[in-house]
């Protein structure tokens, strides 16, 4: 059944992706499903013969300003989690929005999506301060993570 649950939204997301008319709201939606409805044990992102797979040029920014997010974050010893989970989800609609990859590509780079958008989430629902700070531990970890298998 879970298998189903997420082809089903793998099908909507890929459907939005390629629909750049839809509204935010949409994307919206499209990204919470996701969230709640992940399978911890889906395929691991796999390299396109041993290479990065490539992402789309308008798409890289929105990885990078999350990444960057993060990274300040951390750096700057910060402690406003609330605001880094918005902040970084907003980073990730705007990714969701700029998508026009399709193929295997488009697929790999959801497989490290999904995930990614589950860390945001439980960051954002966090209550616990130790907690929210090794979620964003997992956040950085999730963009190193981009990183191997994305240019």
């Amino acid at each position: 059944m879970k298998k189903v649950i997420v082809f089903g939204m793998s099908l909507m997301l890929s459907w939005s992706c390629n629909n750049l008319t839809e509204k935010s709201a949409t994307h919206q939606e499209t990204e919470n499903h996701i969230a709640h409805q992940h399978d911890e044990s889906s395929e691991a992102v796999e390299l396109n013969n041993g290479e990065k797979w490539l992402v789309n040029e308008e798409m890289k920014p929105f990885v990078l300003k999350g990444e960057k997010l993060v990274n300040v974050y951390i750096q700057n010893n910060h402690t406003d989690y609330k605001a880094l989970a918005q902040q970084v989800k907003d980073q990730n609609s705007l990714l969701i929005k700029s998508c026009t990859m399709d193929g295997k590509s488009h697929e790999e780079l959801h497989k490290w999506l999904h995930p990614h958008l589950e860390i945001v989430k439980v960051l954002e629902n966090e209550t616990n301060e130790t907690k929210a700070n090794e979620t964003v531990l997992h956040l950085q970890h999730s963009y190193r993570e981009y990183h191997e298998y994305f240019n």
